[in-house]
């Protein structure tokens, strides 16, 4: 059989028909199931890791560290764990070969507004006995502890025993990327397997390096419309693995039904480190398949309804398919667990499960609907300042240094070496020199409190890392007496191609442009949060921190003078850009079909990308991403440059024909720098980073897991860029610039204690409309008109 690409169906369903090797690994990550605390990929349950399917469930914030030995050095890793395979079961007639895959015909559908994956398969084994499969399986989003799987089984043309098989598989590893798999890959060691007096399966593991415990207990019933029926069973253990055979005796066109339902808990769960008798307790009084299906889909039907947004283009499912996995990867459960927002959701190994600066695109829109994940995320980051302080510190430096990847305890967790695979070289790692993920989080506090109004936020949590990370800036820019600048040096960009000049071995960029600017603004931002807060707490950071009388002072001083540099009328990507060679792309783009990987192809080839003007995503636009153009003209001129009108569409031309989109955050960003020059191309790119993940744009990385930021940036487009909202000066600005394509929008935010904040757009006019509550008005402005909308009110802007 072949099986095309999934396909939406009535914005509500992602549908796979039959079965293909080639994309199995990508149907597996689209159509996972999850709730915040663990994601499961949509591996068939009777299916092993085999380089075909990869069952894989992540719980959030579960990593293990290991030790490494590559290229004769030793490398150490903290990685996302691919937890026990909750899923196996499998089935035959008694005598024959247990069913392993591929089935005669094959329909999976996932339903996005429920949160339930169904498949439908026939199964003729050797004898030509044909059976019929509906499995349907849920990650419950009421009880997160909590995944079941139904199977029924329908025997089309023959009568007799069935054997079903049920187990819990611990001797899983993590081998889901290819380019890892060098690396030690085992981080579980069995601890026990067993039944109870109730046949409950169970299984408990430990981690080799963190000590983490995990168990899983596991019931399976089996009835004929909801009547028990008699079954035989008979248990199987080994080490790491338990299982359950149950003999059911069964009619030619009677179906029968199979309910596995499981618990997941580890040690490091808040309910007193007791995970076995937790998942034992948990699964004996869980509900029927049923009830728990009611149970989740009335929790989806909630989350829906805060996540609405409608708009009338063709893409309305992808869309919902991208929040659906955003909601899987952090939601109201992942609150006290603990954790950040890994780049590649809880779906796959790429990056190790690590947190990236890619939160700063998800929390966007996680501000204005779901406030308190948001501060969640922030204080993920705030748990870990004291490691960002001893980064800091152990760099020579004052206040804190977030690091590039973070995963358990805010340690920097980027590598040190990686692998090009098409070369078979490895080569040294800069990629940890990305400082600016510090200003990212600054980002992510101030944008938070803009949209909460949340003062005792900033002073509890927000204004410390502020203070800290402006502090960190002030002490990494160094005084250059020749401009009667200040410079911070040896940095990495966005643009991950750059990490070093071609004419000296010293890693990293001077002045990197979007660095500079953004750390300009952080050091403006620290001083507007220590205006706002409270006399006492302003008293108690200052001894806290040991701030000295003059430095703020000292900061807004740097912050005013930080060079910025610039070539042919645009900002240049960072100091010495100019110097770099032109790429001769017409002969590249006749013999690479895909320049996406442009840094390895040059690389293969004995070249390196430092040498030339081509950027994998050009992070001189990211400015005009985080904020409008307007802004971005004050920022420059509060630094002493001139900035006219023209900037940005010069800047955005010159790097549009430099950049392979070797990311696919940089599709996001230019179809929002370009929302308001040339509508059609960003609505290009708009449908391009629509398509990423769906079409595996990127070419094999999304069997290793979803680009998160991408998929949130999508959905933020539509929120923020294309209705021109923003949120500053305690209002809410809109100025919409609705592509060609797009006619209308409707959306409902929360912001500043309302919920449920109506704003609809389309060509002639915006309609802002706020719930009866007992809430303050909401100041707002459309193209320079302002106005107060208060509660149980709706105020219509012509434009």
């Amino acid at each position: 059989m072949v099986a095309g690409r999934g396909r939406v169906v009535d914005a509500w369903r992602l549908v796979y028909e039959g079965f293909d090797p080639r994309s199995e690994g990508v149907r597996e990550v689209l159509c996972a199931v999850g709730n915040g605390y663990l994601v499961s990929r949509a591996a068939a349950p009777e299916s092993q890791a085999d380089g075909v399917h990869y069952p894989g469930t992540y719980l959030a914030g579960c990593y293990d560290r290991t030790v490494s030995v590559v290229a004769g050095r030793e490398v150490e890793n903290e990685d996302l764990l691919n937890c026990p395979n909750w899923l196996p079961f499998t089935f035959r007639p008694a005598g024959g070969e247990w069913f392993t895959g591929a089935p005669e015909s094959q329909h999976l559908e996932l339903d996005l507004h429920t949160g339930v994956l169904t498949r439908q398969a026939l199964v003729v084994d050797a004898l030509g006995r044909r059976t019929r499969l509906v499995q349907r399986r849920i990650a419950s989003q009421v009880q997160p502890h909590l995944l079941a799987l139904e199977t029924e089984l329908l025997p089309e043309n023959w009568s007799g025993r069935l054997e079903a098989r049920s187990a819990l598989d611990g001797s899983v590893a993590n081998t889901g990327v290819a380019r890892y798999r060098g690396l030690t890959s085992r981080h579980w060691f069995p601890m026990g397997q067993g039944v109870d007096g109730e046949g409950l399966l169970h299984l408990e593991v430990g981690t080799t390096g963190s000590g983490l415990r995990l168990a899983l207990a596991a019931r399976t019933l089996v009835h004929r419309s909801g009547i028990p029926v008699p079954v035989v069973r008979t248990e199987e253990f080994r080490d790491g693995w338990a299982a359950q055979t149950l003999a059911i005796e069964v009619s030619e066109g009677v179906p029968v039904t199979v309910e596995k339902t499981v618990a997941v808990y580890t040690s490091r769960d808040p309910v007193g480190g007791a995970p076995l008798r937790s998942a034992r307790l948990l699964v004996a009084r869980a509900s029927d398949f049923d009830q728990l299906l009611r149970e989740h889909a009335l929790r989806w039907k909630e989350l829906w309804h805060r996540c609405r947004i409608e708009a009338d283009f063709d893409g309305a499912g992808t869309l919902h398919l991208h929040l659906f996995h955003l909601l899987q990867t952090y939601s109201e459960h992942s609150v006290d667990l603990d954790v950040g927002i890994p780049a590649r959701g809880l779906h796959g190994e790429a990056y190790r499960g690590h947190v990236f600066w890619d939160e700063l695109f998800v929390l966007k829109l996680l501000d204005l609907r779901f406030p308190e994940l948001a501060r969640a995320v922030i204080e993920y980051r705030h748990r870990r300042l004291d490691a960002a302080r001893r980064a800091a510190r152990e760099a020579g430096l004052r206040g804190a240094m977030y690091p590039w990847q973070s995963a358990g305890d805010g340690r920097e967790e980027s590598q040190q070496l990686h692998l090009n695979p098409l070369s078979g070289r490895w080569l040294p790692d800069h990629s940890h020199l990305q400082r600016h993920v510090g200003s990212a989080v600054a980002y992510n506090i101030w944008q938070y409190y803009q949209a909460t109004g949340n003062t005792d936020f900033l002073a509890t949590t927000g204004a410390e890392m502020l203070l800290e990370i402006a502090r960190f800036w002030a002490d990494l820019a160094v005084h250059d007496p020749v401009r009667e600048r200040w410079s911070i040096r040896g940095v990495v960009g966005p643009d991950e191609y750059h990490d070093g000049y071609p004419w000296t071995d010293r890693p990293g960029l001077d002045d990197n442009a979007y660095t500079n600017v953004l750390a300009s603004w952080v050091l403006a931002r620290a001083q507007d949060a220590f205006d706002v807060l409270p006399a006492r707490r302003r008293g108690e950071l200052t001894d806290r921190l040991e701030l000295d009388p003059g430095e703020p002072e000292r900061w807004q001083e740097i912050g005013r003078h930080l060079h910025v540099p610039f070539h042919d009328g645009v900002l240049s990507q960072f100091e010495g850009y100019d110097r770099l060679a032109e790429l001769d792309w017409d002969r590249y783009r006749r013999h690479y079909p895909d320049l996406r990987r442009l840094d390895r192809i040059l690389e293969a080839e004995g070249d390196t990308v430092n040498r030339y003007k081509a950027s994998k995503q050009a992070d001189a636009l990211m400015l005009f991403y985080l904020f409008s153009a307007q802004e971005v003209r004050d920022l420059l001129r509060r630094l002493g440059y001139r900035a006219g009108h023209e900037l940005l569409r010069r800047t955005v031309d010159y790097y549009l024909r430099r950049t392979v989109h070797g990311s696919t955050l940089s599709a996001v960003v230019h179809a929002w720098v370009l929302a308001r020059s040339d509508r059609r191309a960003s609505w290009r790119f708009f449908r391009d980073a629509l398509a990423a993940d769906r079409q595996d744009l990127q070419g094999g990385t999304t069997a290793e897991g979803i680009h998160l930021g991408a998929m949130a940036g999508t959905v933020d487009l539509l929120q923020r860029c294309y209705t021109g909202l923003e949120i500053r000066e305690d209002a809410l600005w809109l100025d919409p610039r609705l592509p060609h394509a797009l006619g209308r929008l409707e959306l409902d935010l929360r912001y500043r204690g309302h919920w449920g904040v109506t704003i609809t757009v389309d060509r002639s006019a915006v309609t802002v409309g706020l719930p009866e509550s007992d809430r303050q008005p909401v100041q707002v402005r459309v193209r320079g008109t302002a106005s107060t909308v208060r509660p149980g009110e709706r105020r219509t802007f012509t434009l």
